[in-house]
């Protein structure tokens, strides 16, 4: 095999061996001790829990497979592969670095067609897993793109507040989506104000609007399209959502979105993929 004529990973195997070898002896020997030796010496004159510790020096071969790590660590890392020295992973990020230019150049201007494409395939790899292949929710497991919301969502959230969704307990700010106005509160509205509230939202806010809704224009705008970014849009997955899920990630039935917030999908392909969910109920 290739690898084993290096020199480097011989000596850097042989070292390891020596070290689980020196373990596994070194393990044994104390251990049979254990059976049989009783303990002796001064002790510190510390306890815990009535539990008395001994002045003793350290097992002279737990002293040298401590030492032996710490030299064949030094020497690998400095002598054998240095961390300076060339790297697939760092090679690999640099490649990856000058491929991100190159797609933000060549997207940069890109149609909305051809974003809704772009997004389609994001949502399959990314999305659908969770949220189904037709972004219908998994029958009810996830968030179901292609309604906006139900009254029975609209109800909860008004009920828990936008910080307790799902099973989270109130208080908790993992719901919390970074927006400028902050989290909503929990039991803005109650009874027959909450019901005609969820249904005005849930029926796409066509019509005219109940008078509890003022409660909500406060923060989402009287159209509800979210007060230009203040808080969430009611009525669209607009770009601003879409982001400010992806960032802070979200709780949901069947646990927690992660956030996709370590450059795992670019500026480009979150608006995609808010173009796409948007388009999924449409």
């Amino acid at each position: 095999m290739k690898w084993f004529n290096d020199n480097v990973n011989i000596l850097a195997l042989i070292g390891a061996a020596v070290i689980i070898v020196m373990t596994v002896f070194v393990a044994g020997k104390y251990i049979r001790q254990m059976k049989t030796d009783k303990s002796t010496g001064e002790l510190t004159g510390d306890e815990w829990d009535g539990i008395g510790e001994y002045n003793n020096p350290i097992p002279v071969g737990w002293g040298l497979i401590f030492v032996g790590t710490i030299v064949w660590w030094i020497w690998y890392a400095l002598a054998g592969y240095p961390l300076w020295s060339f790297s697939q992973i760092g090679q690999w990020n640099e490649e990856q670095q000058e491929y991100n230019k190159m797609f933000k150049a060549k997207w940069a201007n890109a149609d909305k067609e051809t974003l809704k494409n772009m997004g389609e395939g994001v949502f399959i790899n990314n999305c659908a897993p969770c949220h189904g292949v037709l972004g219908d929710g998994s029958n009810g497991k996830a968030q179901n793109f292609r309604h906006r919301f139900s009254e029975a969502q609209v109800l909860d959230i008004i009920k828990r507040g936008s910080a307790a969704l799902g099973d989270t307990k109130l208080g908790d700010n993992k719901g919390q989506l970074g927006y400028p106005l902050g989290e909503m509160p929990p039991g803005m509205a109650s009874g027959d104000s909450a019901k005609a509230i969820a249904k005005y939202i849930a029926n796409g806010m066509k019509g005219d609007a109940p008078a509890e809704f003022a409660t909500c224009a406060g923060c989402h705008g009287q159209d509800g399209t979210g007060n230009g970014g203040s808080a969430p849009n009611l009525k669209a997955y607009d770009l601003t959502l879409v982001e400010h899920v992806l960032q802070h990630g979200k709780r949901g039935m069947i646990g927690v979105m992660p956030a996709f917030n370590t450059g795992r999908l670019s500026d480009i392909k979150k608006k995609a993929v808010a173009i796409y969910v948007d388009s999924i109920g449409r």
